[in-house]
């Protein structure tokens, strides 16, 4: 009898993470590493938020507490989907989780059987088709290529909807690309779901502030209202309000869905941290100024970055409507060797030796289901991101 879960062997562990990992241990061992796999930004969270931490350890905010959020947190999550969404939900539609991650994993728990599919338009974020596998179910992915503009099309959608699909996961702006669907690309793919009713929509909004030039978020059941009945939509406060370590995250939707996710959080964490609960409600409800001017300067680190891969051989370089990543192709790059005589056949071998005879760290295409590319998060200095970029350069122009 096998020890472990077979289960187990349904999924991998996190390609990001593991990036991260590893350019730690090299700088630690004295390396000069720039990092830029990790999706974290660089900004300390706001001192209001910090203030309501601080206060909610001084009133003794530190026991458990209901299972999936406080009531005022949830009802902060409530005015928070009216004013930016146009979306209405009362506290009994609202579950609060340790994390994005954890809601989204809640909801395939809680809804998936052996055969159920979830589609997922790739690249996706690494951790969607684990999660799905982790909760017995099958994911279904539809490339959305560069010609695209890294975006599938609703004739792309409606292919891939079959009896057996439960759910489609949404992600925009998306994680690793960017890419951000305007109001009349999402209407495109709504009008789809709209013929399907036993497709229920899941939306990743975790970038939703992070929206640059002219792009104009939204979500789907705001363009679509019809769907509301079988939209889960989630976000969150880790990146917009520079809060990845306090782990919050959250989603409405109806009030079935919701329970039945309370109760596998029941039986799992539990609570999210007290604390952090009391920082997000004021993360919430409080000002909201810094989203502006934080928007400003990652847009210029976007440009920064863009401007100067567009210049690396072999490699193109979108440029994406929204938050912290670029997706660049790498083509041009596959089948010449590198400086190092690494021979580069695929994103994973690029990624590799570019760590290796760089010190540059990114996170290879195929992690996210689309290749031949690689992720650059510009979540960091300028300085940093200048010099990282001419180091990406000089490696290409290496090549032969």
């Amino acid at each position: 009898m096998a020890f472990l879960s077979a289960t187990l062997d349904r999924v991998k562990p996190s390609p990001t993470i593991a990036v991260t990992t590893k350019a730690a241990e090299l700088k630690a061992a004295g390396r000069d590493i720039i990092g830029l796999g990790a999706g974290e930004p660089d900004f300390d969270t706001p001192a209001n938020i910090k203030a309501a931490a601080v206060q909610a350890i001084a009133d003794g905010r530190t026991k458990y507490t209901a299972v999936d959020g406080i009531p005022e947190l949830k009802q902060a999550i409530c005015a928070k989907f009216k004013r930016d969404n146009a979306l209405t939900y009362d506290p009994a539609q609202v579950t609060v989780g340790t994390g994005g991650k954890q809601v989204l994993y809640n909801a395939f728990m809680a809804t998936l059987d052996p055969g159920d599919e979830v589609i997922i338009p790739a690249p996706y974020w690494v951790s969607y088709p684990d999660m799905v596998l982790l909760a017995g179910g099958t994911p279904v992915t539809v490339a959305a290529t560069l010609e695209a503009d890294f975006k599938i099309t609703a004739a792309q959608l409606e292919a891939a909807i079959t009896p057996a699909t439960k759910w489609f996961l949404f992600n925009s702006p998306s994680n690793p690309t960017g890419a951000g669907y305007s109001w009349d690309e999402l209407k495109a793919l709504t009008d789809v779901l709209l013929r399907h009713p036993h497709v229920w929509v899941m939306t990743d909004d975790m970038y939703e502030h992070l929206a640059y030039g002219n792009f104009k978020f939204c979500t789907p059941a705001q363009v679509e209202p019809r769907l509301y009945d079988r939209t889960l939509t989630v976000n969150g406060v880790s990146k917009a309000y520079a809060m990845t370590g306090w782990r919050i995250g959250y989603a409405a939707g109806p009030e079935m869905l919701i329970k039945a996710m309370r109760k596998v959080q029941s039986q799992s964490t539990s609570n999210p941290c007290s604390v952090s609960q009391y920082a997000a409600v004021e993360a919430l409800n409080g000002t909201q100024d810094f989203l502006a001017p934080n928007n400003a300067l990652f847009e210029r680190r976007r440009d920064l970055v863009v401007d100067l891969l567009n210049s690396a051989p072999g490699v193109i370089c979108p440029r994406p409507e929204g938050a912290f990543y670029v997706y660049p192709s790498i083509a041009g790059c596959i089948g010449k060797t590198s400086a190092g005589g690494v021979l580069i056949d695929n994103d994973e071998t690029f990624a590799a030796a570019l760590l290796e005879e760089t010190g540059v760290a990114v996170v290879f295409g195929a992690a996210f289901g689309l290749s031949p590319n690689f992720r650059v998060s510009y979540a960091t200095s300028d300085a940093a991101l200048a010099e990282a970029c001419q180091r990406i350069i000089t490696f290409c122009k290496g090549l032969t």
